[in-house]
C-alpha cells in the first residue's frame, strides 16, 4: 500500500507564493480502463499561463535509475473571474503490478515536486479502497475524515459524486478540495462519479467557471456518448464553446465509464436527473460493459443518487433503482451511493419495479434475504446497496440514526443499517474471495462491519 507521510495540516491554504504551481501534482488513473501485464498512472497538476518547460521522471523501487514520462500540456482554463493557467499531465507507463514508485517534476531542469505511489494491483494481489460522498465542503468533518484516510493508507480512493460543495466550481476546487486531500493524492488515486452539485454551476452565464470535474480530472474514457441531452451546458453560445474547447474529449464521456482494479470490476455512473438510464445507447453500453465483467472476481457500480435508502431527505430522489434488474442479472455484488448525507447499507435484495418510463419515485416488490448477517453467513442473496454520503457536507437525519429511540420505525424494510450522527467513510479490504467491510468515522471508531465470501 501507499506510504504517506502524516498529514500535517489539513486545512492547510492552497500552495504558496513560491511554490511553482497552481495546484500541486496529484494522481490519477487516466484513460486506462483494463488492466494489462504492466501498469500505468497519470500525473496532473496545475500552473501559470506561462510558457514553461517541465518533465516528469519515475523510478521503480529496487531499479535504481530514473525514467522519464510523456508530459504535455493538456489544457488551458481560461473563464472569467479566474487567473488563466495550464493543466499538465505526465504518464507513468510500464509500471510492475503494485510496485512502489517514486515520481518526481522539474521545470527548467530543477526538481520542483517529488511523491511516492504504487502502480495498479493485479487480480492475484490483496488491495484495500476507501468509498466516500458528499466530501469536499471545507468542514470539520471532512478534514478528520482526511486524516482517517491517510491512516488508512488504501490503495485507491472512489467518491459517489458531490465532490465538491457547493456547484463543482473551480474556485471550491482550489479551498475545499485540494488544500484538504493535497497529502493523499498526490500518492493516491482518486476516482469520481459526478454528483448534483458537480453539475450545479453548469450555467456558465452565472458561473463561469463551473463544471471543473471535466477540466481537473483524468479519468477512463470508455463511456456512452449519447445522442442528446446529456449533462446539459447552459450559457452564451461562446460560454458553451469555450468549455467544449477545454474540456476536450473529457466532455462528456468521463461522466460514465468503467475500471478494473485488481480482481474487481467497477462501473462509474451519472446518475443526475437530467440522464435517462432507459434510454437504449446508454442502457446498451451498462448492459454490455457487466457482461464484459463477469470473469471479475468482485463487480461493484457506484453513482450518486441512491436507489434504496429510507432517509427523509431525498426520499423521493429513488429513480436509480429501475436499474436493480440489469445489476442482479450481471451479479453485481455491492452498489455504492451518496447523495444523503449518512451512512446506509440494505440487506441483500432483489427488486422487481412496476414497469413505466424513467421516473423518479418507483415502486415494486422487493425480495431481502434476512439471514445474511455478514458474520456467520457471508453469502448474500441479492445486491448490497451501501450509501455512504457521509463525507464531509452537513449531515442528514440524524433523528433516525439507530441510536435514537424509536428510530428503526421510520426505516424501510429493506435497511439494515443507519448511522447518521458522525461523519464517516466506507473501508474495503479484498483478499481474494473474501471482502471485509468497515464504516469509519471521523473519530477513527467502527459504527460498522459486515464480510462478504464468494
Amino acid at each position: 500500500m501507499v506510504r504517506l507521510t502524516v498529514l500535517a495540516a489539513l486545512s492547510v491554504a492552497a500552495v504558496s507564493a513560491q511554490s511553482p504551481f497552481v495546484t500541486s501534482p496529484y494522481l490519477q488513473l487516466g484513460d486506462t480502463p483494463k488492466l494489462t501485464e504492466v501498469q500505468q498512472l497519470t500525473i496532473l497538476w496545475h500552473a501559470a499561463d506561462k510558457d514553461a518547460t517541465w518533465t516528469t521522471e519515475f523510478q521503480i523501487e529496487g531499479s535504481g535509475s530514473w525514467l522519464k514520462a510523456d508530459t504535455a500540456m493538456l489544457r488551458r482554463i481560461a473563464v472569467r473571474n479566474i487567473i488563466p493557467h495550464r493543466v499538465y499531465g505526465a504518464v507513468l507507463k510500464d509500471l510492475p503490478s503494485g510496485k512502489p514508485l517514486t515520481y518526481r517534476v522539474l521545470l527548467d531542469g530543477k526538481q520542483v515536486f517529488q511523491a511516492a505511489a504504487t502502480a495498479r494491483k493485479d487480480a492475484s494481489q490483496p488491495y484495500r479502497f476507501i468509498v466516500t460522498g458528499d466530501c469536499a465542503q471545507g468542514s470539520a468533518g471532512q478534514k478528520a475524515l482526511a486524516l482517517q484516510m491517510s491512516k488508512a493508507k488504501p490503495d485507491f480512493v472512489a467518491i459517489a459524486g458531490d465532490i465538491v460543495y457547493s456547484r463543482g466550481l473551480i474556485s471550491e476546487y482550489r479551498t475545499k478540495y485540494f488544500p484538504i486531500y493535497d497529502n493523499l493524492i498526490r500518492s493516491i488515486p482518486f476516482l469520481a462519479a459526478p454528483g448534483n452539485h458537480d453539475v450545479g454551476g453548469r450555467d456558465l452565464a452565472t458561473y463561469p467557471d463551473g463544471l471543473a470535474y471535466y477540466y481537473y480530472w483524468s479519468q477512463p474514457l470508455n463511456g456512452p456518448v449519447p445522442s442528446a441531452g446529456f449533462t446539459p451546458v447552459l450559457g452564451s453560445a461562446p460560454d458553451q464553446a469555450g468549455f467544449r474547447k477545454m474540456a476536450g474529449e473529457q466532455y462528456p464521456r468521463m461522466a460514465n465509464f468503467s475500471m478494473n482494479y485488481a480482481n474487481s470490476h467497477w462501473t462509474f455512473l451519472d446518475s443526475n436527473k437530467y440522464v435517462d438510464w432507459s434510454r437504449p445507447e446508454l442502457l446498451n453500453w451498462l448492459k454490455q460493459d457487466l457482461a464484459a465483467a463477469q470473469s471479475a472476481k468482485w463487480r461493484f457500480v457506484i453513482f450518486h443518487h441512491p436507489g434504496f435508502n429510507s432517509s427523509k431527505a431525498h426520499f423521493g430522489d429513488q429513480w436509480m433503482r429501475l436499474l436493480a434488474p440489469v445489476f442482479e442479472e450481471a451479479k453485481v455484488d455491492v452498489v455504492f451511493a451518496g447523495h444523503v448525507h449518512n451512512y446506509q447499507r440494505s440487506l441483500p435484495l432483489i427488486f422487481k419495479p412496476e414497469a413505466g418510463p424513467w421516473r423518479a419515485i418507483v415502486d415494486g416488490v422487493s425480495t431481502l434475504d434476512k439471514t445474511y448477517d455478514g458474520a456467520t453467513n457471508k453469502n448474500p442473496k441479492g445486491v448490497i446497496y451501501l450509501g455512504t454520503g457521509a463525507g464531509g457536507a452537513g449531515l442528514y437525519n440524524v433523528e433516525q440514526s439507530e441510536n435514537r429511540p424509536g428510530a428503526k420505525l421510520t426505516w424501510q424494510p429493506f435497511t439494515a443499517k443507519f448511522v447518521s450522527q458522525i461523519h464517516s467513510m466506507t473501508q474495503v479490504d479484498v483478499n481474494g474471495a473474501n471482502l471485509t467491510f468497515r464504516q469509519i468515522a471521523a473519530d477513527g471508531k467502527e459504527v460498522d462491519r459486515f464480510l462478504i465470501s464468494k
